[in-house]
């Protein structure tokens, strides 16, 4: 066994995924003071609501969507690792309703610590992503840090008309996920030694599926609102819809999709340390049944790493919307739950 096999790139980070997110409480502490200044007309989507991505009007007929994604290991494997990062940061272009054109890496590598065929494995997987989803890495920037992180910046198109933010949810939309939660349990069991080769499938399954039913339901004027479930869970994501459309959602947990040996594990006591950061930051918006267990609270707030797309739509397109995702290799997607009339809060039954 040569070197870069025995290499845990776990054993580097303090956190993994998108579970190492800044929690929600600090970022809005720290965003608070950041004025916002200038702002062109063209700039069609900004920091106002938390969306996935800006978006800039180039002409009538298109719009650029740019964001940026990278995060610290969340699986051992290099290859894996560049493989789930790039499928995460392009799924912020897929939840604007855009088509991805290119990315730009970021590399930030602990060199003395690390192999240069370790380095190599995480840019191929990387660029593996993105040759799937027909886009080059066009270039990037690297340095030397002490954690291992990868990720792209993503540019995308769309035309103006048809960007989905997360912040136009109507009362009566119907709420469909796409992929199963559990990730951040998978990932926190895979850190403790204790996943299992079919849990670890699961795992990199899902976080290497890139989210291109987006690109589909730009299409689609019944969708209202959409955004991708990622470090804050599918909680903290949903709030950010309810938030920015002045609505409430009623969800129901037996609805929901997840992934079978994440819910073993949850109902063991097993989950990350975000999953608790993200209750403490926004859990005064959420109301639980009365009788809903502790575990079943840690999959909402659950940091999901290139989690699902979260479709607010009208009940005449949920059929629609769930061809689209089955017709992609979506078919975990389900209704979950519905918008309703009234203040910015989540209740889950």
């Amino acid at each position: 066994m040569n070197a870069p096999e025995r290499i845990r790139l776990t054993e580097f980070s303090h956190g993994g995924g998108c579970g190492c997110k800044i929690a929600p409480a600090v970022l809005t502490e720290i965003l608070a003071s950041t004025p916002i200044r200038g702002l062109p007309r063209d700039l069609l989507v900004g920091t106002e609501t938390a969306d996935d991505a800006a978006v800039y009007r180039l002409n009538d007929r298109q719009a650029l969507v740019a964001t940026t994604d990278f995060f610290t290991p969340i699986v051992d494997d290099p290859l894996d690792f560049g493989r789930i990062a790039a499928t995460n940061a392009l799924s912020d272009v897929y939840a604007m309703g855009g088509r991805p054109i290119f990315a730009l890496a970021i590399v930030g590598m602990p060199l003395e610590k690390l192999p240069v065929g370790v380095i190599q494995k995480i840019l191929e997987g990387g660029e593996s992503v993105c040759a799937q989803a027909g886009i080059p890495i066009a270039g990037g920037h690297s340095i030397d840090t002490l954690e291992p992180i990868y990720g792209l910046v993503a540019l995308g198109l769309v035309h103006p008309d048809k960007v989905k933010k997360n912040s136009a949810a109507r009362p009566g939309d119907v709420l469909i996920l796409g992929k199963p939660l559990g990730i951040g349990i998978l990932s926190a069991a895979l850190k403790k030694g204790k996943l299992s080769e079919s849990g670890y499938a699961a795992l990199v399954d899902w976080t290497t599926r890139l989210n291109t039913p987006g690109e589909a339901l730009a299409e689609m004027s019944d969708v209202h609102a959409v955004t991708d479930v990622t470090g804050f869970g599918l909680a903290g994501h949903l709030l950010e819809i309810l938030r920015g459309s002045s609505l409430g959602a009623q969800v129901r947990f037996d609805s929901l999709p997840i992934i079978g040996e994440a819910l073993d594990w949850a109902k063991q006591g097993v989950a990350t340390g975000a999953s608790e950061r993200n209750w403490k930051g926004y859990g005064d918006e959420v109301s639980l049944a009365a009788d809903l267990p502790e575990w079943k609270r840690k999959l909402l707030t659950d940091p999901q790493t290139s989690g699902g797309l979260l479709v607010s739509c009208a009940p005449r397109a949920a059929d629609a919307v769930l061809a689209e995702f089955r017709k992609r290799g979506f078919g975990a997607a389900c209704v979950i739950g519905e918008v309703q009339s009234g203040p910015a809060r989540l209740n889950v039954a």
